[in-house]
C-alpha cells in the first residue's frame, strides 16, 4: 500500500480546511502524523501540538470565518476562570486535567491572538468584554496592515506542572465498600 502524503490527504478535504492545513504545512513542513481526518505536528514553533482538521466549524466572532486549525499549549487555567474563557471565545478550549489550552481558528496568527487574550483574561489584565474588544480591534488592524502585537507571536508564559488531576473525593475504603455492596446486591 502506498504511503499517503499530506498533499494527497488534504486534496480530498473541503476548500476551507484544505487551505488552512496548507498554511500549517507551509509554515512547519511535513506533519508528524497523517490521518484521513487530520494532520498533526508536535513541538513546532511555540506549540505543544498543532492539529489541522478536515472538519471545520463556522465561527462568527469577531467576523464570519472558519475554524479548523487547533494550536495547543501547556497552561493551567484555574477552574473559576473557565466560564470567563467560554464567554470570551468559544474556540478557546480548556483541558483542565491535561493542563492544556487550545485555540482553533483558520491560521496561527488568530490562534496567537486568542491565546494571548486568554492569558489576559486568566490573569485579570483584561475583562471578557475588554478581551473581545481587543480581539476585534486587532482583527481589523491586521487587515489594515497595522501593527498587531497579539498576533505576532505567543506572549503566554509556558507552564510547568500545568496538569490538574483535581482532588480525590473517594477513599480506597469507600471504593471497596461500594464493590462489596454491589456484590451483596447481586449486581
Amino acid at each position: 500500500m502506498a504511503h499517503s502524503t499530506p498533499t494527497d490527504t488534504i486534496s480530498a478535504w473541503p476548500d476551507e480546511s484544505r487551505e488552512a492545513a496548507q498554511l500549517v504545512i507551509d509554515t512547519y513542513g511535513e506533519p508528524h502524523e497523517v490521518a484521513a481526518s487530520h494532520l498533526t505536528w508536535y513541538g513546532v514553533g511555540p506549540w505543544k501540538r498543532v492539529v489541522a482538521s478536515r472538519v471545520f466549524y463556522e465561527h462568527r466572532f469577531p467576523a464570519p470565518h472558519i475554524d479548523s486549525v487547533e494550536s495547543v499549549i501547556d497552561y493551567r487555567v484555574p477552574p473559576e476562570k473557565a466560564t470567563a474563557l467560554a464567554q470570551f471565545d468559544g474556540s478557546v478550549v480548556v483541558e483542565r486535567t491535561a493542563g492544556e489550552v487550545s485555540a482553533r481558528c483558520h491560521d496561527e496568527q488568530a490562534n496567537f491572538l486568542a491565546l494571548n487574550l486568554m492569558h489576559d483574561v486568566v490573569t485579570g489584565e483584561k475583562s471578557v468584554a475588554e478581551a473581545r474588544d481587543h480581539y476585534a480591534q486587532e482583527f481589523l488592524d491586521y487587515r489594515r496592515k497595522k501593527p498587531t502585537p497579539y498576533m505576532d507571536g505567543l506572549r503566554v508564559p509556558q507552564a510547568e506542572g500545568a496538569p490538574d488531576p483535581d482532588e480525590r473525593m473517594l477513599s480506597d475504603e469507600d471504593l471497596e465498600r461500594a464493590v462489596h455492596e454491589g456484590e451483596q446486591s447481586g449486581g
